[in-house]
């Protein structure tokens, strides 16, 4: 039986890593009660990927081999949306921005305009393709969700100051990453904490992505090397 794509949505997450060689923390929160998806669960800030992310413009590029990776497997079309995506769920639910200072062409969206309002434009070349998991079939909401590794450095706004996010996540805090595996979180979150462990002092984009395949017969759990960028 082969995958309903229309009842599964894509999806960005990020993980911003701060004072990587030192002390490693990273950025989460925690989802509310009365959430449909995963409620309590302390996770990384991301979502949905929205129809009108395929037409922002970014400031700057996904890295070329981020691109890449995320094509595999997937309709290479929809890089620069996830990518934008990730921009945007990282405002909302945190009020941090990732982008570099500058005025928008053409008036933002709805959906941007408080991100505009900064003096930003959205940037994804700090983003790191380093998960891909697909939900599990018997999920009330089922999601494709590409997970981002983001350096603190890169973020243009102040780190402690999350008094622009909505209300999505609660409790947002930095957590030392050897502290980490004591809260509350979704399995999957589990899995891609192992993969941040191992590449917290490198800054390099993974040359493979791990990607945890969950479809109506098996779960997989593959490594994306990439399609062959066109030039």
């Amino acid at each position: 039986m082969s995958i309903d794509k229309s009842q599964i949505r894509n999806a960005s997450t990020v993980i911003v890593l701060r004072d990587r060689f030192e002390s490693p923390r990273i950025l989460m929160g925690q989802r509310g009660a009365k959430a449909v998806f995963m409620p309590n669960k302390f996770v990384f800030p991301g979502g949905a990927v929205d129809a009108g992310d395929a037409d922002i413009p970014l400031a700057s590029p996904l890295p070329d081999l981020c691109a890449a990776r995320l094509s595999e497997d997937a309709d290479a079309t929809l890089a620069h949306a996830i990518a934008v995506a990730a921009v945007r769920e990282l405002w909302e639910e945190t009020g941090l921005i990732l982008g570099t200072k500058g005025d928008w062409d053409t008036p933002p969206p709805p959906d941007w305009e408080t991100f505009a309002a900064t003096g930003h434009l959205p940037a994804a070349s700090a983003l790191q393709f380093s998960f891909r998991a697909l939900t599990p079939p018997g999920r009330p909401r089922r999601f494709d969700a590409r997970f981002f590794l983001v350096d603190a450095d890169d973020i243009a706004s102040d780190l402690d100051d999350f008094d622009a996010a909505c209300d999505e996540l609660s409790h947002l805090q930095w957590v030392p990453l050897s502290e980490a595996r004591s809260f509350d979180m979704p399995f999957i979150t589990e899995v891609v904490m192992a993969e941040v462990e191992a590449r917290a002092k490198d800054r390099s984009p993974p040359q493979s992505v791990p990607f945890f395949k969950n479809n109506d017969e098996e779960s997989l759990f593959l490594r994306l090397h990439g399609t062959p960028m066109k030039g």
